[in-house]
């Protein structure tokens, strides 16, 4: 399997964590989404993907994009160890904190939002921080109510085993550091982002072990 990221994307982050959760082997495809005006841009690559973004799977002759897709995937030929809970209703409560993430806060802030906020509509950089970090609380809001009133987190975000939520949850808050958004006002969040990535799986899918990693 080839994966097309970026060191920094959190969708990408959030497929090498499953990855690397699942013990599959992949090789990495970087692309930097800034040099140069962004390689994802270029015709080599929206030829491949016409959605011009990362991550993108190369697998079975395929080309798999959108990364919740390609985590249900992985789930799907390689169901062990699971990233899905075995009940329908706690499957959809973990679909629902991911997509909360992937859906809901990061769109707003990706990295083409943020470029049309400061070129198009020259926000300043203290103004796209600000835009950045109420986008940020306003979703770890929900999701900290959440993962205090729901019951069924422990170490991660269902139970004590990673789970695709993890995999949404973690790159979320990393950017959320990256942007000096205070996460210690969301004591849930900040237990599990302490425990998930001292485990050897999101370690290695961190931004800074990246081959591209600058």
């Amino acid at each position: 399997m080839q994966l097309y990221s970026f060191f920094r994307s959190s969708a990408a982050y959030r497929v090498r964590i499953a990855l690397n959760l699942k013990g599959l082997p992949y090789q990495t495809v970087p692309l930097h989404l800034r040099r140069e005006g962004g390689e994802h841009r270029r015709p080599a690559y929206t030829r491949l993907n016409p959605e011009g973004l990362v991550p993108a799977l190369q697998t079975e002759g395929r080309l798999l994009t959108q990364s919740l897709a390609i985590i249900e995937y992985l789930e799907e030929i390689h169901p062990s160890p699971a990233l899905l809970p075995r009940s329908a209703p706690d499957r959809a409560w973990v679909r629902a904190l991911a997509q909360h993430v992937a859906c809901e806060i990061h769109p707003i802030n990706n990295l083409r939002v943020l470029q049309h906020l400061e070129g198009t509509l020259h926000l300043s950089e203290a103004g796209k921080r600000a835009w950045i970090g109420h986008w940020i609380r306003d979703g770890f809001d929900a999701i900290e109510e959440r993962l205090q009133r729901d019951g069924v987190s422990g170490l991660c975000c269902y139970g004590d085993t990673p789970t695709m939520a993890d995999c949404a949850l973690v790159p979320q808050v990393a950017n959320a550091v990256r942007f000096d958004v205070d996460i210690v006002r969301y004591p849930r969040i900040s237990a599990l982002w302490n425990h998930l990535r001292s485990l050897e799986s999101f370690r290695r899918a961190a931004p800074e072990s990246q081959p591209d990693a600058e």
